[in-house]
């Protein structure tokens, strides 16, 4: 088996110290996307658990929505939600609050700690799969599991 990334290998370590025996997979080709994740792994797009980092307008905190590769986010919602109204990060933003570059953000590891919501559509699945750090790295969890190492709170998040 080949040695994972730098990134991907920070995912690992972490994970490692949850004890639940989750494993980084990293593809040859990109999972940037719900729906090449998806088709690397062979799964449906909504188990797909993507990181979206979001900024508080107000306080300028790091916000992370764990959503279903199949939905899009309800921003205003969201913003409700915590309090105050979101923008988009942009990538510098991203990067300096999670570590990691947009494509590849996982739910855990972040630099500066977010405001974790995550998708009520993800709790009825069995199994998920998110980002591990590299636009071409995930690992499988259950959405329990996803809840208990983010300490993410469990929102509808879903527009529409």
């Amino acid at each position: 088996m080949a040695a994972l990334s730098p990134s991907a290998q920070r995912v690992q370590d972490l994970l490692d110290g949850f004890g639940h025996g989750h494993s980084v997979v990293e593809h040859e080709g990109s999972t940037r996307t719900s729906e090449d994740a998806a088709n690397a792994v062979g799964c449906a797009v909504a188990q797909i658990a993507k990181s979206l980092i979001f900024r508080a307008k107000e306080s300028g905190r790091p916000v992370l929505v764990v959503a279903s590769g199949a939905n899009r986010v309800d921003e205003k919602a969201v913003g409700r939600l915590i309090g105050e109204k979101i923008e988009r990060a942009d990538p510098d933003f991203a990067r300096e609050a999670t570590g990691f570059a947009i494509g590849g953000i996982p739910p855990i590891g972040h630099a500066v700690s977010p405001l974790v919501l995550i998708d009520a559509d993800l709790m009825g699945l069995d199994a998920i799969w998110a980002a591990a750090g590299t636009p071409n790295a995930v690992f499988r969890l259950t959405p329990a599991e996803l809840v208990a190492i983010t300490g993410g709170r469990v929102e509808a998040i879903r527009k529409g």
